[in-house]
């Protein structure tokens, strides 16, 4: 068993039981923390790291992320949603490999790891054939990172004689496959959960089927509710109605929700992810964040699609906490005709979205999200030597509104450093850039020709 000693850091641990340490140690042995305090003692061959000067936190939970994106990274940042979703599953989408997925999967992971993200939630909805679902696991397990696998279904126009994507259910025969095969560890590296369509999307017959095939084998189920007409539109209140949902559902957006509808599904426990640069570009309406807040309810977020904006959750952490400042205000202005008196979100809350509430999201809360003795050693050390961090005074605000991926000097999940001194441990990085880029360039290429023989 390795034993790690993280020593002389910034302790932020996200754990009120355990506290902020202006100085301090964390002890790691095997996958786990096994302490943190000031001074810790280590038993000899103990590899030290030398934290001063760093900030030592838990790694970043992104909370939603289509990482089959990676290979055509900035298409979307000038479209809306009805675009991106005729140019990219209905389009691009068709044209991708299982090879395609693995190597967009392989680099977004070592993306988010590179930037402090330990967890990832990947929404992986590009999975037409059982190839392209072993692909995309076998990027991520290559690339070392913690991931909640959400296995969804691709949505391209029907052919001929085929049914529209809303009334697909989920493939039992290849959810059993990997529930009771690769994904059947629960305490593994990567797990599994659905990416399923929900009432946003699909016929009540596959929000039910769908529902029912998730609570059978004990896996998460997450969907989309992007804000244009429900295909179900009383879907959520025949859901309910059948106990179909609790805390192991997930909503992604949800902005159109009415205000009793968004109550009723937060007091059944369903958990809520938020990415508020996609849903303020893509016009979903105001992010959900303040009126989750406002019923008690965690806030996760998450960086949403690769082929927009960029994913480190530095960004998505301060772009989804001054958009909430930002409202506040102007509910203030048009409420009271005068400016807040005070800031009513704190760096600290934001900070919390990025870690405990995303790991509470994926069901992981007991295992990641915080440095906590017993759970998993999943560590990042931020490096406050850059002249853009100097004589910062409060640890939470330096990560939420001045650090960013260039600052992240060391990655640990479960123990295992993945980056060091500012780079990346995988090996083969130039490789992998060549057949990412390749892999782009024949998408598209595939695509662009596809589109002129149909015009």
């Amino acid at each position: 068993m390795t034993h790690t000693l993280i020593k002389g850091g910034a302790v932020l641990s996200m754990d009120p039981a355990v506290g902020d340490l202006a100085v301090g140690d964390v002890l790691i042995e095997g996958e786990r923390i096994a302490a943190v305090g000031p001074s810790l003692d280590a038993r000899a061959g103990t590899r030290v790291i030398d934290a001063a000067g760093m900030i030592v936190a838990p790694g970043f939970v992104n909370a939603h992320m289509h990482t089959w994106q990676t290979g055509i990274r900035g298409l979307a940042a000038d479209w809306t949603i009805p675009q991106y979703l005729r140019a990219v599953h209905a389009g691009l989408a068709t044209h991708f490999r299982p090879d395609d997925i693995a190597i967009a999967n392989y680099v977004g992971a070592l993306t988010q790891l590179s930037a402090g993200t330990t967890t990832l939630v990947d929404w992986c909805h590009n999975n037409p054939t059982p190839d392209h679902t072993d692909a995309a696991i076998d990027g991520l397990e290559r690339a070392g990172i913690r991931a909640l696998f959400l296995h969804g279904s691709p949505k391209p126009d029907p052919k001929e004689g085929q049914r529209h994507f809303s009334e697909v259910p989920m493939p039992r025969s290849e959810v059993e496959r990997l529930a009771k095969g690769r994904l059947s560890d629960r305490s593994a590296r990567v797990t599994l959960g659905l990416a399923i369509l929900g009432p946003g999307l699909s016929i009540y017959e596959v929000c039910d089927a769908d529902h029912r095939l998730a609570r059978e084998h004990g896996l998460n189920a997450s969907m989309h509710i992007s804000g244009g007409p429900m295909k179900t539109p009383d879907g959520f209140e025949r859901l309910l109605a059948e106990g179909n949902l609790d805390r192991t559902v997930n909503i992604v957006h949800g902005n159109s929700l009415s205000d009793d509808m968004l109550k009723r599904l937060v007091d059944a426990g369903v958990t809520f992810s938020v990415t508020a640069e996609v849903e303020l570009q893509m016009g979903f309406g105001w992010p959900l964040t303040g009126r989750l807040r406002a019923l008690g309810s965690r806030v996760a977020i998450g960086s949403d699609v690769e082929t927009a904006q960029a994913s480190d959750m530095f960004t998505v952490t301060r772009m989804t906490l001054q958009a909430q400042r930002h409202a506040d205000a102007l509910d203030s202005l048009k409420s009271k005709g005068a400016p807040l008196s005070d800031i009513t979100i704190t760096c600290r809350d934001a900070l919390a979205w990025a870690t405990i509430d995303g790991a509470h999201m994926a069901g992981m809360a007991d295992r990641v999200g915080s440095l906590t003795p017993g759970k998993q050693a999943d560590v990042m050390l931020v490096d406050t030597s850059d002249i853009g961090l100097w004589s910062t005074r409060d640890l939470a605000a330096t990560m939420v509104l001045h650090a960013g991926p260039r600052d992240v000097d060391t990655v640990l999940v479960a123990g295992e450093v993945k980056k060091r001194g500012k780079k990346l441990l995988a090996g083969g990085l130039d490789e992998a850039r060549s057949r990412l880029e390749a892999s782009g360039r024949r998408i598209l290429g595939d695509f662009s020709a596809a589109r002129a023989a149909h015009a």
